[in-house]
């Protein structure tokens, strides 16, 4: 994931920071507690297609 787009990219959902879950594959909004999904280098910004995390799923720093 490049550096620069993840330093503008935020959640759809409350504009917070995301943080990027390189084993993953995901960018993962602490506050709503989302993951949004990069497929083929692009992350798939869309609240419909983001997967709840569960309660006890640990956030990566």
């Amino acid at each position: 994931m490049d550096a620069k787009l993840l330093e503008i990219l935020v959640c759809p959902v409350c504009k917070g920071p995301l943080v990027y879950d390189k084993p993953r594959q995901e960018l993962i909004c602490r506050g709503d507690r989302l993951a949004f999904a990069i497929k083929d280098g692009i992350p798939v910004m869309l609240e419909g297609e983001a997967r709840e995390l569960d309660p006890t799923e640990d956030v990566p720093s």
